[in-house]
């Protein structure tokens, strides 16, 4: 599984390049992000290449700032390439929460980003089906 960060921004102008300011700066480099927002707040969901350093330097300048797992699946990257990894897991009763897609360099495969209520149900489903989650060092994540 891989590490994915949640932080609590404020939907105010600069906040955003605020906190991404803060990981550029402490040489953290951004894999995939995804943001949602209302109209008080955003949650900004990040793979980085170092979770718990970003973890660190973003509480340590007054982020919220919260790391859990996800798991990365490849896709194929080809016409109904994610209906073929959605429907089993439909079958299988994966619930999802959230979903993103991410891009990494030189790969032949799309990639997405699954928050899911269980893991191990998601990748013991993985397994069964022949398919595989992607691990950290893959994506160039510690």
């Amino acid at each position: 599984m891989v590490k994915q960060l949640s932080i609590f921004v404020q939907n105010r102008s600069g906040k955003l390049a605020a906190s991404l300011s803060v990981l550029r700066d402490s040489g953290i480099d951004v894999r995939a992000l995804t943001i949602a927002d209302t109209p008080d707040f955003g949650i900004l969901r990040l793979l980085v290449d170092d979770a718990a350093k970003a973890e660190t330097v973003l509480y340590e300048n007054g982020f919220l700032v919260q790391c859990t797992d996800v798991v990365v699946v490849p896709v194929l990257d080809e016409r109904g390439g994610l209906a073929s990894l959605l429907e089993p897991m439909a079958e299988a009763g994966v619930n999802i929460e959230y979903m993103y897609s991410l891009i990494a360099r030189d790969a032949k495969d799309a990639f997405m980003v699954f928050r899911v209520t269980d893991n191990a149900a998601f990748l013991a489903m993985l397994k069964e089906k022949g398919l595989k989650h992607v691990e950290p060092a893959e994506l160039g994540i510690k």
